[in-house]
């Protein structure tokens, strides 16, 4: 073998190690992005490594509505003032979490629903998925944020991709210990706790709902991403993405 031809192939097989690992989410081809165990004692056992997946059988027509929930705890930070540094005093920082998901309906249609750029969804009519509302502090009792999903049109609906992301500032997943909870009528709920976190990366796709012949398959994917757009290309949803804000208070 020739110098070139040797030269040419370390080339080739250095630019194979370097490529990013596909993300193996159906035809996609976008990067996978860091997955992370979210194993926790209040996790569904089934539910606790990422691609796990259980499948729930629809025994009628149609199921009641599908709730999706997050919750979060406050940022408990040291009070910065003299008196606080004084006293060793620690105040509370509101964290601005938000829930949000991809779908694609049966007929084809793709699209997000989440409170940045105001896409809240509709209930009785397509996407058949409503966003509750932006829940900016962590303090609400119970579910901070939730997707609403609408099971009379379940037929509708092929997939949804769950994920949550903090809006503005630094990320700290670590610190606010994020929870997403799953409520299917007639079973138990599922809870996916984060655990292990990146707080390099932006947003986190918690999981998946998927049709499977009138079914559920609830997935865990626990993968971080530092912007939707990557999000989007791993999962194969092929959006048009532009720069938005939420509305004022």
């Amino acid at each position: 073998m020739s110098e070139e031809q040797k030269t040419s192939l370390d080339s080739l097989a250095e630019a194979t190690r370097s490529r990013a690992k596909f993300s193996g989410h159906g035809d996609a081809l976008g990067a996978a992005g860091e997955r992370q165990k979210s194993d926790h004692p209040e996790n569904c056992e089934e539910l606790n490594e990422p691609g796990q997946s259980i499948a729930i059988n629809c025994q009628h027509d149609h199921i009641e509505p599908i709730k999706i929930g997050a919750a979060w705890d406050p940022l408990i930070q040291d009070d910065p003032s003299f008196l606080g540094k004084l006293l060793k005093k620690q105040i509370k920082k509101n964290v601005d979490l938000d829930i949000g998901c991809f779908y694609e309906l049966a007929n084809g249609e793709r699209g997000i629903i989440q409170a940045f750029g105001e896409k809240f969804g509709a209930f009785d009519q397509a996407p058949f998925i409503k966003l509750s509302g932006d829940e900016r502090t962590g303090d609400a009792k119970g579910d901070d944020e939730f997707l609403l999903i609408n099971g009379k049109h379940w037929n509708d609906i092929k997939r949804v991709v769950i994920y949550i992301y903090i809006y503005g500032g630094v990320p700290c997943w670590s610190k606010i210990k994020p929870r997403v909870m799953l409520d299917v009528p007639g079973e138990n709920d599922l809870v996916v706790t984060l655990k292990s976190h990146n707080d390099a990366l932006d947003i986190c796709a918690v999981g998946g709902i998927e049709n499977i012949r009138g079914g559920i398959k609830l997935t865990n994917y626990t993968e971080f991403f530092p912007g939707h757009e990557e999000m989007d290309r791993a999962f194969g949803f092929g959006l048009e993405w532009d720069d938005g804000k939420k509305a004022p208070r």
